[in-house]
This record gives structure tokens, sequence and C-alpha cells, in this order.
């Protein structure tokens, strides 16, 4: 009898859901998607062999913009399963442990991206108020220590949330509310209480994300008293000219991925169709968006792309 009760309380499974009230249109909404994740392969694709081949490219900034282009991919790769195959085959099934590795990826890979902006600001921060000793600071083996320690602070963070939510027996209804797992809901499902993942997870949004835009924001303020101090209006224009891109990246990360927490921590009775838009932009729109603004904005990288489609 035990054994049944557990088989009642504790699903196998959880159910992805697409785009509530319109199942019958997911044929017409998967064709943009596919289209996004086709353009987000190849253009952040281009920009890492652009990088690795043109040795004049082979500096912080780009190589900075190799490491958004990599957590991008993974991010592609992490959702493009699911939340294809919701829309294009109504598979909407995803066992636990699937589900728990899936949300790890995701939001390891999401904090991965935050610590890479932070990066890049730094980046922008020694180039506009230290450019004489930009290269002697970020040099190749110090840039590449940053990333490994980056990486190890996120994936030490994110190790245990899969663990701590294993523990937990699933009673209530199963069927989540996007085509992908994230932690935040997924918790909400468990049976027990939740107050050490609840904790733990708010402890991981400040030790990452929160830290890391508390620290880009600090960046942008340095930066800002620098340029203002320049006399020529021209060049305090052409200073600040070299951040646009990285500001763009930022706010089309930081902006959706608050959105979504939000709706998720905060907002009880938001509606369905809301948070599903809201996880589509988090998770579609950066890894798209930052290989073409960083085309358009770059000029060494533009001029780049141009000859390689002339050829």
């Amino acid at each position: 009898m035990a054994a049944a009760n557990d088989t009642k309380f504790s699903p196998a499974v959880f159910l992805l859901t697409g785009v509530p009230g319109y199942e019958d249109i997911h044929l017409w909404i998967a064709i943009p998607i596919c289209l996004i994740y086709a353009i987000s392969i190849m253009g952040n694709s281009l920009i890492l062999y652009i990088i690795k081949t043109e040795t004049s490219l082979h500096e912080p900034m780009f190589i900075f913009l190799s490491m958004l282009a990599i957590t991008d991919i993974g991010l592609s790769v992490a959702t493009a399963p699911t939340i294809l195959g919701v829309l294009l085959f109504n598979s909407r099934e995803i066992s636990l442990d699937a589900c728990f590795a899936q949300l790890f990826f995701i939001h390891s890979l999401s904090f991965i991206e935050s610590s890479v902006l932070l990066l890049m600001a730094f980046d922008r921060f020694i180039a506009i108020c230290n450019p004489l000793r930009y290269t002697s600071i970020l040099t190749l083996p110090r840039i590449a220590k940053m990333g490994l320690v980056f990486v190890l602070r996120v994936v030490t963070v994110e190790i245990p949330v899969p663990f701590l939510l294993k523990r937990y027996r699933y009673c209530r209804a199963n069927v989540l509310t996007h085509s992908f797992c994230l932690n935040q809901e997924v918790m909400k499902k468990a049976c027990g209480d939740i107050t050490v993942n609840s904790i733990y997870g708010f402890f991981v949004i400040l030790y990452t994300v929160s830290l890391d835009s508390l620290l880009i924001f600090l960046s942008y303020m340095m930066i800002l008293k620098t340029v203002l101090s320049i006399a020529s209006h021209t060049e305090c224009l052409r200073a600040l000219n070299t951040c646009v891109s990285h500001l763009c990246a930022v706010l089309i990360f930081y902006i959706p991925m608050m959105g979504l927490s939000v709706t998720h921590r905060f907002v009880e009775h938001t509606s369905p169709l809301l948070q599903v838009m809201l996880g589509y932009i988090y998770l579609l729109v950066p890894p798209v968006m930052n290989p073409i603004v960083y085309s358009v904005k770059s000029k060494h990288l533009r001029a780049k792309l141009i000859k390689l489609f002339i050829k």
C-alpha cells in the first residue's frame, strides 16, 4: 500500500506546457522559434570562428565576446530539445532526473553569462579609465584565470540544487508553466517544506546575478565619472560609444531575467501567458541578439564578417 501511495503521489514525469490557449497553432509558433535558434547558433558560431581565425581580434574585448558566444550556444542547446519537442511534436513529458539536469544547465549557463557580462564591464572600465595599462592588465593567462574562477563559482553553488530537489516527493500537479524546467517553479511542486530550497535559491541569486549586476553598475559609474572629466566632447562620445554594445547586452539579459523572477516569486496570480512569454524572451532573445548587436556596433568584427561573406 505504501508503494502504491508513493506511486500515486510521486509522478515519474513532469508535463511541459507550450503556449497556453494557442495549442492549435503550436506548429506556426515553432517556425519563428526554429528560425531564432538557427540564427542564434549560426551567429554565435560565426563570431567564434572569426575571432579564432583572425589574429587581429585576439584582444581582451573579443575574447570576452567569444566567452559570451559559447555561453549563448550552450543555452540554446540546453533549451531547444524540450521547447521544439513541445511545439512541434507535442512531446510534453520529461522525467524528473532530466528536468533536474535541464534546470541545472539553464541556471548555470545564465549565471555564467551574467559573470561574462561583468568581465566585459571590467574590460570596458580598464580600457577607458586606464588605457595605458590595458594590455598589461588583461593578459591572456589572466583572462583565462578570471573566466575559470567565475565558472567554478557558478558550478559550485548550482551543484546542490538538483540534489535538494531530488529529496522531495512531488505530490502536487505535475504540469509546469513552461516548455522547459526552472528551479523556482519545480520546487513549488514538492509536497514538503521547501524553506531550505527557497533560502538557498535566494542566496545563489544574491551571490551571482545580484552581485554581478551591482559590480556592473559600479563599473559604469566609474566609467561615467572618467568620461565626464574628458575635456573634448568628441572624445567623450567616442569613449561612451565603445560601451553601447555591452550596455545593450546587459539590458537584453537582465530585464527579462528580473521580470521572469519577479512573476514566479512575488506575484501569485500572474497570467500564465505572461510567464510563458517572459520565459521565451529570457532564453531566446539574448543568444540571438548578442551577435547581431556586436556585429553592428564593432567596426573590426563587422569588417571581418563582410570580408568573409565577400569571399
